[in-house]
């Protein structure tokens, strides 16, 4: 298992445990973890999964691929440098401590 956070756009702050191999979108859903809406449950074809990834774990996960970088342009926020879709985004154990934004909006 691995601990990782989730701000609310309240500010509120959630903590978990997610388990490895697991998706963050995966991980937010069945902690109900409000904000990660998910329409397309995961399939890449929406972006109402988009979190802000915290720096340091945005350095070690590297650039989006290609087509999730295209979602990324649909958010219903401002895109940013460490923003991300939760559907795409594994958790192992590196990610120990990351901490996810969820944006006021996803639609």
């Amino acid at each position: 298992m691995t601990n990782i956070t989730f701000i609310a756009p309240d500010g509120t702050t959630h903590k978990v445990e997610a388990t490895d191999g697991h998706s963050v979108m995966e991980v937010a859903i069945a902690h109900n973890i409000e904000g990660v809406v998910a329409e397309c449950a995961g399939s890449l074809a929406c972006s109402t999964c988009h979190v802000f990834v915290d720096e340091a774990t945005a350095k070690r996960l590297g650039a989006p691929e290609e087509v999730e970088n295209e979602m990324l342009d649909f958010v219903a926020v401002e895109r940013r440098s460490t923003s991300r879709l939760s559907c795409q985004v594994q958790i192992d154990e590196h990610m120990e401590n990351a901490v996810f934004t969820i944006p006021d909006s996803q639609v």
